[in-house]
């Protein structure tokens, strides 16, 4: 049908005019009946939000996406061109994109009286039909309704009085697509009040002019609860003239965290290649995320956002192949040092509360790292403080008594994978408390394992581990404290 010229060929293919709305709801109900589905790439949402949204449009709703940063809102607004027809025809030339069997704007009309059958006809792709805007404080009416413009008068010759003069805004110009406002509570309540009509009556007035233009508009909008005490507010009419008002939220699990982060890094081909990332890094990188959530220095009301973990991900497996390229390497593997690497995604994703600013982000990074690190320990193995509690033999025990010993150990960042591996091996007892309890894993699982029991010993304050510039060095624990305390101590008296 696509191939129709003028008006009197799409006529004759019988074409018939259907609302966005309908379109959208007609095109869910096939999909559904086919079992297809509707929003890929969107994960964790099956059985909470895509349930609602899927109701909202068989419902023809306007649609409120409510939920905090990085929770998927614009991606699933996006999604929703793939539910319209792949072409719909438009008066060629029409600013409004009129349907051609139902025109609403003077152009269009006049055209259509002028040539009847014979005015031509384009075709707009479902691509092009998502209008995207960000609402902030300084956008205005004539941003988003229109106003008379008078340098098009003057050119023209008009008369004010004459439609003509008028220069739709962004809304009028969306006509038959979805129309986004990001952020809806950074609107001005003036200009949301202007929303009451084309949400209710689906029609605009410009300037004081006798025109009723009745549009054809799937609004979507998303909103942060945050911006609802911080910012601005969403005015309590126009709540009430969107139909659907739906939460989303977090991944609920580790493992659907992962997925998402899978899904949307972006990495090289030589990364991908080069770069081997284990299941363990994988999850402590979720992990950095979840203890966030829950920590009383980050603000809960800005939330944490999925990007955080995504760039995380990202910064890891940069970290790991500078330090190939550094040695001269062809391969390599991701470290629990490398983790270090990513404090610098973690920095900019999370909103500090006043004590958090005190400390610093970068002090409140290496914390959360710490409090990950120490929470996946206690999924593999046993809980060094309920072992003390109980009076149970430590499996931990030959390890600390070396390192009770005098012994330290650097992890440094920029170790070759030949050295790494020598200096973890060189501590007695860490290769067996791996084996003793993750059996049958491979040689570099259990180098990370081993790397990564040195790590969360040291957060449950069995070892000592002191951050250098160039390495993570582990030692005995009173060693540590002394080391520390001289290390003031000097300052002091210097």
């Amino acid at each position: 049908m696509n191939t129709c010229k003028t008006l009197g060929e799409l006529k004759k293919a019988g074409y018939k005019s259907k609302g966005i709305k309908d379109e959208l709801r007609d095109n869910l109900v096939e999909k559904i009946k086919k079992k297809e589905n509707v929003f890929k790439g969107i994960v964790g949402f099956e059985d909470t939000v895509i349930p609602e949204l899927e109701r909202a449009i068989l419902s023809r709703h306007n649609i409120n996406l409510l939920g905090l940063r990085g929770q998927a809102k614009t991606r699933i607004a996006r999604q929703l061109t793939d539910l319209l027809d792949e072409y719909i025809p438009i008066v060629e030339g029409s600013e409004l994109n009129d349907d051609p069997l139902n025109p609403i704007s003077g152009y269009a009309k006049n055209k259509i009286e002028e040539l009847k059958d014979k005015t031509p006809i384009a075709w707009l792709h479902h691509t092009e039909r998502y209008v995207e805007k960000l609402a902030t404080p300084d956008v205005s009416m004539a941003d988003l309704i229109g106003d008379v413009d008078p340098i098009k008068a003057a050119n023209l010759r008009l008369s004010y009085a004459d439609e003509r003069v008028i220069h739709y805004g962004i809304i009028p110009r969306s006509n038959r697509c979805i129309f986004v406002i990001n952020e809806l509570p950074d609107l001005q309540a003036r200009i949301q009040v202007a929303l009451f009509n084309i949400l209710q009556e689906g029609d605009i007035q410009i300037r004081g002019f006798k025109l009723r233009i009745p549009l054809d508009i799937q609004f979507i909008f998303t909103a942060n609860p945050e911006d609802y005490t911080n910012r601005g507010s969403i005015v309590t009419p126009l709540k009430d003239r969107i139909g659907s008002q739906i939460l989303t939220h977090y991944p609920k699990s580790i493992a659907l965290s992962k997925k998402i982060t899978s899904q949307e890094a972006k990495l090289s081909h030589p990364q991908k290649q080069t770069v081997a990332v284990g299941d363990l890094l994988a999850t402590l990188i979720e992990r950095i995320a979840f203890e966030a959530r829950e920590n009383e220095f980050v603000d809960s009301k800005s939330g944490v956002s999925a990007r955080l973990t995504i760039s995380a991900y990202e910064n890891l497996v940069s970290t790991a192949e500078r330090r190939m390229l550094l040695n001269n390497e062809e391969k390599t593997f991701a470290r629990i040092v490398d983790l270090f690497g990513v404090i610098p995604s973690v920095n900019g994703k999370i909103e500090l509360v006043y004590e958090g600013e005190q400390e610093g982000a970068a002090i409140v990074a290496r914390n959360l790292l710490g409090k990950a690190i120490r929470s996946e320990f206690l999924q593999w193995f046993p809980d060094p403080g309920k072992l003390k509690k109980k009076k149970e033999p430590s499996p931990y025990q030959a390890i600390i008594s070396w390192f009770g010993e005098g012994n330290t150990v650097d992890c440094l960042f920029l170790e070759t994978d030949k050295d790494y591996t020598k200096i973890l091996n060189n501590v007695p007892g860490l290769g067996d408390l791996v084996e003793s309890y993750i059996p049958k894993l491979n040689k570099i699982e259990k180098l990370i394992m081993m790397e990564f029991a040195l790590f969360a010993l040291s957060e449950h304050s069995l070892i000592g581990k002191k951050s250098l510039e160039r390495s993570v060095q582990f030692q005995d624990l009173l060693g540590s404290m002394f080391s520390e305390k001289d290390l003031l101590t000097g300052e002091e008296n210097n």
